[in-house]
């Protein structure tokens, strides 16, 4: 039998209990291979890669392959949800919720374990998603290649829709995202002598106020960017100036196209900066896997419409968002779509007060079930058109 809804919720509170890092998702996958191999394994191949795990559900026709992909990695968060089944490891949470995403999965995979697909599916639990594009990296490994998918899927809960809700658009779902990491370095000196010293505080402020007029003076006002520094230091003490300055941000762009853009901008004032203030300079922009999500016009319109006729979904059409996701990476390799799961909560992703409703899981499991079994049907149908 798949698994029931209450069999769903134990799973994703034991996952939850034992959040990890990204790469070091070693309890994860050794609970996520019990449970998976605990199904009927007649059509099943799993095979790992470092904390991955992929999962080939053989079709009775294996000329085409669908992927659905789930992350399976935790944040750096102190949870204080008081929750009884909360963290068991201190300093950690699945506060973006990536329980949620792997119990829907799991639920998705119990059913095509019992029941054959027309198609071949392949299903990734994929790690680091947070903090190392766990996507792009398994991508490039190799690992895939024999089960490469011809279209693929994800979902992200998204805490301020309803539960169980679907949200999804056409065209950019989230940003592509680039970490900045600016080290300016001077020479240190006595308050008191500032001419014998190269005064750092005062060049990385000067780069903190160049970099506002990026988004408003460079970007299409029609068109969306964020440059966010969220981390300045230098200095010890308030009478000895600094010789050092390290600054840490982020850039948000819902196109691939202004993300470089900004991106050469803050290499511009950057070294501008350094080169007005004759000091050092360390520049690391950083974008790995993050590239926007840019859902394939076929296979999304395709999920809309399916999504909308079916009066047991309640579907939203949403805006684009700001948050990052390493399924860009993918999605600019392998046509697909992503999309919202509602998971209803006063918090929002990140905080460590989040708890998803989880009557969102059993609904994410039956709509992706319905949609996957259409999807097979309609890819076939296209193939012999």
């Amino acid at each position: 039998m798949a698994l029931s809804e209450p069999e769903l919720i134990q799973i994703r509170r034991k996952l939850h209990q034992i959040p990890e890092i990204g790469m070091e998702e070693f309890e994860t996958q050794k609970e996520l291979l019990k449970i998976i191999q605990a199904m009927p394994q007649d059509h099943l191949e799993v095979k790992t890669w470092k904390t991955a795990i992929m999962v080939h559900v053989l079709g009775t026709d294996g000329s085409k392959t669908i992927g659905y992909r789930t992350d399976i990695d935790g944040l750096p968060v102190t949870e204080a949800t008081g929750l009884p089944y909360a963290s068991q490891h201190p300093g950690r949470m699945h506060a973006c919720g990536h329980d949620i995403h792997m119990t829907v999965a799991l639920g998705i995979l119990s059913h095509f374990a019992e029941v054959k697909p027309a198609c071949n599916l392949t299903f990734i639990f994929q790690p680091a998603e947070e903090n190392a594009s766990g996507g792009k990296q398994l991508y490039e490994s190799g690992a895939l290649d024999a089960w490469m998918p011809d279209e693929i899927y994800a979902f992200h809960d998204n805490p301020q829709l309803p539960a169980g809700a679907i949200g999804c658009r056409q065209g950019t779902l989230f940003a592509g995202t680039c970490e900045i990491h600016a080290h300016f370095t001077g020479k240190s000196g006595h308050a008191a002598y500032p001419h014998q010293a190269n005064d750092m505080v005062v060049a990385g402020a000067q780069f903190v106020n160049q970099i506002q007029t990026i988004v408003s003076r460079n970007v299409d006002p029609i068109q969306s960017g964020v440059v966010t520094l969220g981390h300045f230091s230098a200095g010890t003490t308030g009478n000895v100036i600094a010789g050092e300055c390290q600054i840490d941000g982020t850039i948000r762009a819902l196109t691939q196209v202004n993300n470089q853009l900004i991106q050469k901008r803050v290499r511009a004032i950057a070294e501008g900066v350094a080169q007005s203030f004759a000091c050092e300079l360390d520049l690391d922009l950083h974008q790995g896997g993050y590239l926007p999500v840019e859902n394939n016009s076929q296979t999304t319109a395709d999920f809309i419409a399916y999504m909308q006729q079916k009066p047991e979904v309640e579907f939203i059409e949403t805006t684009p968002a700001m948050t990052g996701e390493d399924f860009g990476f993918l999605i600019s390799k392998i046509p697909g779509t992503m999309f919202w799961l509602g998971v209803e909560s006063p918090y929002s992703l990140h905080s460590e007060h989040l708890a998803p409703k989880e009557e969102a899981i059993m609904k994410g499991v039956t709509a992706m079930v319905g949609f996957l079994e259409h999807r097979q049907h309609a890819v076939f149908t296209a193939q012999y058109e």
